[in-house]
């Protein structure tokens, strides 16, 4: 299996008030990128989102785990995806850290 896309986002807002501004913004994400992915699955299970989405054709999957003072997205991509994978890390580090700024 390929090795995952890691990002890692650092923060200071504490775990619990980063948690809720991904939940709310990821609404946010899916609407602007609709173009490009569409979210299959999505589970919360406590500081973790595991994940599923369906990106140009291609399924990818992976888990957002949430600290006190960073956020680390793992992303399996399939090889196609996995091409473009270092055009595709500085837009999701962009994203996270625009969903985690202070509003």
């Amino acid at each position: 299996m390929a090795k995952p896309l890691i990002v890692s986002i650092p923060h200071r807002l504490g775990k619990d008030e980063a948690v809720r501004r991904l939940k709310s913004g990821l609404g946010t994400v899916r609407t602007n990128y609709a173009h490009i992915f569409a979210v299959q699955e999505e589970i919360w299970t406590g500081d973790q989102l595991q994940f599923r989405v369906i990106a140009l054709g291609q399924a990818a999957s992976g888990t957002v785990d949430v600290a006190d003072d960073h956020v680390t997205l793992q992303i399996y991509l399939p090889w196609l995806l996995a091409k473009l994978a270092a055009a595709i890390q500085p837009l999701v580090r962009k994203e996270g850290t625009l969903l985690l700024e202070k509003k």
